[in-house]
């Protein structure tokens, strides 16, 4: 309960954080939650009503109160008040493209080391979920340039990263554009490259230019045709570090008394994540001294091969 003599502050609005403390506020967004885990999110306006099929809510009756309470509808229903959170935010946001689930953005931040003041390119804006994870993550003092193909997916995005913080963030560009055209063309150089697209092989040169010695690069594809041809072109290029693919799998748990049991849903697979380092100019990792696997690049392999690859390996094909 809040202390009305000695009031926790709000969390500063020079911090872009999109969260607030304290009384719920005219103008915030809030998620309403019923008994059957239905989820509503609207904007507090004062006089207004919300309206569901238990009734309606009263905005007044909402505003000034802290998070963190239970309201029953005029029909009798009860909700959960609460601010959303940002991963809450994400999946129930407004949607252009596809979103980047939380779980694979979380993984991204982390993975990716996006640090506070980094310099972070993002190709492939989709409906801007992953940007808010990229904004918050780099803060004011750092930058998040977006490059979008399609202006319709760009607009999707500027309403829901503007909605989530509350303005326009400063650390944000967002421009219409190929990256494999724009990144050149710009002459950024870059601590990070997200690489959320259809082919993001094809931008391989283009990232390399760009990102500083060290730098990381991100791929986020979603079939097992596109992490293999992406990851062969990372291999050939030879100025990044070997290419490490991986997935994230979620799965609830049931948790009642002596019922402990794994739960019936589960987000299974959503996509690919590939990381790689830059190399300093004219460096070369050291290249794997395991043979590949028998046929691996033989005469059925048609995409890029490593620079170094045997020419007795060329010639192997896959057991029957």
């Amino acid at each position: 309960m809040s202390d009305p003599v000695n009031p926790v502050p709000d969390v500063p609005e020079e911090a872009w954080s999109g969260v607030h403390r304290g009384p719920l506020r005219e103008g915030e967004w809030i998620r309403l939650t019923d008994q059957k885990g239905r989820r509503h999110n609207f904007e507090l306006v004062a006089g207004k009503r919300f309206f569901s099929n238990r009734g309606h809510i009263e905005h007044d009756e909402l505003i000034g109160r802290e998070e963190g309470f239970t309201i029953a509808s005029s029909a009798g229903g009860e909700y959960l008040v609460f601010r959303p959170l940002l991963s809450e935010f994400v999946v129930s946001m407004p949607r252009g493209a596809a979103v980047v689930y939380p779980k694979d953005a979380a993984q991204i931040v982390a993975m990716a080391d996006i640090f506070p003041g980094a310099r972070v390119v993002e190709a492939g804006v989709g409906s801007g979920a992953l940007t808010c994870s990229l904004l918050r993550a780099v803060g004011p003092h750092g930058t998040v340039m977006s490059w979008e193909r399609r202006e319709e997916f760009a607009d999707v995005a500027r309403r829901n990263v503007t909605q989530f913080f509350g303005g326009e963030h400063p650390a944000w560009r967002l421009a219409l554009g190929d990256l494999q055209e724009a990144l050149p063309a710009s002459g950024e150089r870059v601590d990070r490259v997200i690489l959320d697209m259809l082919a993001p092989w094809e931008c391989v040169d283009a990232v390399a230019d760009a990102l500083l010695p060290g730098g990381i690069v991100v791929a986020y594809v979603a079939t097992t045709t596109q992490l293999s041809r992406y990851v062969e072109t990372v291999r050939a290029h030879g100025g990044f570090t070997e290419p490490q693919p991986w997935e994230s799998l979620v799965r609830d748990w049931h948790v009642e008394g002596l019922a402990v049991r794994p739960g019936h849903k589960m987000i299974g697979h959503t996509a690919f994540l590939v990381t790689s380092r830059r190399m300093a100019p004219g460096e070369a990792a050291p290249r794997k001294k395991r043979r590949p696997a028998p046929g691996a690049y033989g005469k059925d392999y048609t995409g890029p091969r490593p620079a170094d690859l045997p020419a007795a390996v060329a010639e192997e094909l896959f057991d029957d």
